[in-house]
């Protein structure tokens, strides 16, 4: 009887056993989706239910405390400038020429009217720092071989309680994303590709995020032009820079 058991359970040890080391996977993610600094020009496409607009940036950040956005169009939102040092968030609006800052439950809400919510724009941590990992099985997305991940978090602030994510296995960068609440409930998917080598790094330049409790096609982030590890001078990080 032990070695029918044995004989039986064989297929599933010897397919756990074909999985990489699940934070092994994550590094090289994280390798390719984090940097010391960073420099990007975007457009954000924010599908409405009545019509469709698109926002352009210029936005900067270094390490994973501090992060700078200005938006160059529309002219209705031209000037808008976001502001993140540490757990602070501090938004410019030149149409009222006043800087507020978006704290607690105001984290949640929409960035622009799009999916995006101002707790996803100023998440930039390693993923390691903020879950666990486990490889549980791989499939097929858009043609790549991927690992689907599971993770689960390992500290109080993290955005979201958990998240299944299918990392590429040549290029370890997430091609897909489900974002869940500590409910278990799902909020969000995130598509993404466009996958670029940017210097010595896989790099996906086109992201789709739905949230799943909005009709809709959701919002697109798209990379127009990024630039990793630049200098980036002291004040674009400073309170000043938002009415410059």
């Amino acid at each position: 009887m032990k070695s029918i058991v044995i004989l039986l359970l064989f297929p599933l040890l010897l397919s756990a056993q074909d999985y990489p080391d699940a934070e092994t996977v994550i590094r090289k993610v994280d390798k390719n989706m984090t940097a010391k600094s960073t420099e990007m020009k975007s457009k954000m496409i924010i599908y409405g239910r009545r019509n469709t607009r698109t926002l352009t940036a210029h936005s900067y950040s270094r390490g994973d405390h501090e992060s700078f956005t200005e938006y160059l169009s529309p002219a209705r939102e031209k000037g808008t400038k976001m502001l993140k040092l540490k757990d602070r968030l501090w938004i410019y609006s030149p149409s009222t020429d006043r800087t507020i800052q978006i704290s607690g439950h105001m984290l949640r809400q929409s960035v622009m009217g799009s999916d995006m919510s101002y707790e996803d724009v100023m998440e930039d941590r390693e993923l390691l720092d903020i879950y666990t990992a486990k490889i549980v099985d791989e499939e097929e997305v858009d043609g790549r071989k991927t690992w689907v991940v599971e993770m689960n978090a390992k500290v109080d602030d993290a955005t979201y309680e958990s998240r299944k994510t299918w990392i590429d296995q040549e290029r370890y960068v997430p091609l897909k994303e489900e974002l869940y609440a500590k409910s278990g409930q799902l909020l969000k998917r995130v598509q993404l590709g466009d996958v670029k080598k940017i210097g010595n790094r896989w790099y996906p330049t086109k992201m789709n995020y739905k949230d799943v409790l909005k009709k809709g096609k959701g919002t697109d982030f798209v990379v127009v032009n990024i630039k990793f590890d630049q200098e980036i001078p002291d004040y674009v990080f400073s309170k000043a820079s938002l009415k410059k």
